[in-house]
């Protein structure tokens, strides 16, 4: 059976991302990423405080990075998966335009958009 909570396509990508919270950051390897998230590999010194916001950022190319505030949702031995709570315009575009290029499906882009405005 399909998880209500799960409404949002993850994508499969690697990208140079890093994870920050206080004065503590990880370079960590994404393993997939989605309009209102993402999931990491756990790296091996993870310190992260699950009760404290953290700060993504994802570097696309040179010119395209996007910035996330999130927060630590899952924790597991290997992996760690991470809500997004806010996003700036420019970051939104960005991965807007990672995912409409990875779905290849307009109507599908739209239904992922429309849940981002759902509670």
């Amino acid at each position: 059976m399909t998880s209500e909570r799960r409404r949002f396509i993850r994508i499969p990508f690697d990208a140079k991302t890093l994870i920050a919270q206080g004065g503590a950051t990880w370079d960590v390897q994404l393993q997939d990423v989605s309009l209102k998230g993402l999931l990491i590999a756990r790296p091996d010194d993870w310190a992260g405080d699950a009760a404290q916001p953290f700060g993504a950022l994802i570097t696309l190319s040179d010119q395209a990075t996007v910035k996330m505030e999130v927060r630590l949702v899952h924790e597991e031995a290997e992996r760690l998966g991470f809500e997004c709570d806010h996003i700036d315009i420019d970051s939104a575009s960005h991965l807007k335009r990672l995912v409409e290029l990875n779905l290849g499906d307009a109507a599908e882009l739209e239904r992922e958009l429309g849940a981002l405005l759902l509670p």
